[in-house]
């Protein structure tokens, strides 16, 4: 999938979800909660990473991959919320980071 393809995804599921009504600051709430959610879940893979069974780390992964599509999910409705179209915005931040010297 594009980023396009995601925001357009995105904005499908939030008009037949009927959540047309979240704002744009309830969604920057949402998206800060989701994030804690991937630190929880990558914090518990750092933990069992080595000390248990492959099959719990595999679940481990499983829930962190979904968390990361929540994050994703509510980065690209906030965009979407605020007009922003995230492929330009990449462009032109890959084009600045670029020339950019850390």
């Amino acid at each position: 999938m594009t980023i396009k393809e995601i925001q357009d995804h995105v904005k499908e599921l939030r008009e037949a979800q009927g959540w047309q009504d979240t704002s744009l600051e309830h969604r920057a709430m949402f998206l800060v909660t989701e994030l804690g959610e991937v630190v929880q879940e990558t914090l518990k893979l750092v933990a069992v990473h080595g000390q248990h069974k492959e099959a719990d780390v595999e679940h481990i992964r499983d829930n962190l991959g979904m968390e990361i599509y929540d994050v994703m999910w509510n980065l690209c409705d906030l965009a979407n919320l605020a007009g922003i179209d995230l492929e330009a915005a990449f462009a032109k931040k890959v084009a600045i980071n670029r020339n950019r010297h850390w």
